[in-house]
């Protein structure tokens, strides 16, 4: 089995709250032979667009160009923009903003597993690991509204889900997980943090190390679901 030295980890997102303090604790570890860091906002090879194919496929292939990566994490997320917030109510559905939020919450993250999952080694432990949130759980939705990002986050947990039961045919220790990074100090959160309880909003330093901490600790038998920044599952 590879050692992690010989391995590279990838960071989709790297531009982000969340994603550039994991590519950084990723790289202040050292374990990886090399640290990719993938943004919309970056140029040249370090530039990937979620809703661009065509930039994903080149991102892995620049990826490809080096140590197969043993680690994918997708850092990325759509709640709103200056323009449009979560809906409240159905009145406010809208079929381009809908249409834009899954692409960026669920197939984006989708074709990210799609181009990265077929570098990884045949054998050995692999861990590939898209941001979700609690609020695309299905079971735990007592509240409503925020119907795009919801639903689009339940559409990542099952297209993860779908991925980790193939991706075990072709290698039987790799795990395929959503995770729940907990309300985080950054401009996704920043509108609708009032309700936070206190001690449970984390600045991305911390909410990095949680997420890696949780991802070290994962098993094989964990593959498919999605759990939280203290390791917790998360029910669908």
């Amino acid at each position: 089995m590879s050692k992690l030295s010989e391995m590279s980890a990838v960071v989709i997102g790297a531009s982000g709250g969340v994603g550039a303090a994991l590519e950084a604790a990723l790289i202040d570890e050292g374990s990886f032979a090399v640290v990719h860091g993938f943004a919309r906002s970056r140029s040249g090879a370090q530039h990937l667009d979620l809703l661009s194919e065509g930039s994903i496929a080149a991102a892995a292939a620049h990826t490809a160009n080096g140590p197969p990566p043993a680690l994918v994490i997708v850092a990325t997320g759509l709640l709103h923009t200056a323009e449009k917030g979560p809906e409240k109510a159905f009145r406010d559905l809208d079929l381009e903003w809908l249409a834009k939020v899954y692409a960026v919450n669920a197939i984006g993250p989708a074709l990210v597993a799609k181009h990265f999952l077929p570098l990884t080694p045949r054998h050995g432990r692999v861990v590939f690991a898209a941001l979700s949130a609690r609020v695309g759980s299905i079971s735990d939705n007592g509240l409503g509204g925020w119907h795009g990002y919801r639903a689009s986050k339940a559409a990542l947990n099952m297209l993860m889900r779908n991925c980790a039961i193939e991706e075990q045919r072709r290698n039987k220790r790799a795990i395929v997980v959503t995770l729940h990074p907990g309300t985080v100090d950054t401009a996704l959160s920043r509108p609708f943090q009032g309700n936070v309880q206190p001690g449970r909003l984390f600045d991305t330093e911390r909410a990095a190390l949680q997420l890696l901490d949780v991802i070290e600790e994962l098993k094989v038998s964990d593959s498919g679901k999605m759990f939280d920044f203290e390791g917790k599952e998360v029910a669908f």
